[in-house]
């Protein structure tokens, strides 16, 4: 488990050490992802992009699509994390 300024997140898989809580803190905009509950960060270029999933099934943005995610948005090979927010 790590905290955040954000909140308290479980690490699922952090591929090629990725994660990094400066970056992610600064990147973090709180009106876009406080409402997911799984986080994927990826670098890109040196750049920490971040993409939100949720638990709803019907959402686009379903959290069992985030290997789909990974395949066809990700750089291939590049770092990547993925974060699931513990709620209290």
């Amino acid at each position: 488990m790590i905290e955040t300024k954000f909140g308290n997140y479980e690490i699922v898989k952090d591929y090629r050490n990725a994660f990094d809580l400066e970056k992610f803190e600064a990147r973090y905009i709180e009106e876009c992802f406080d409402k997911y509950t799984y986080l994927v960060g990826d670098i890109s270029s040196d750049v920490l992009r971040i993409k939100g999933f949720s638990l709803e099934p019907k959402s686009k943005n379903f959290y069992k699509f985030i290997p789909d995610y990974i395949t066809e948005s990700c750089l291939y090979n590049a770092p990547y994390f993925i974060l699931k927010k513990i709620r209290r």
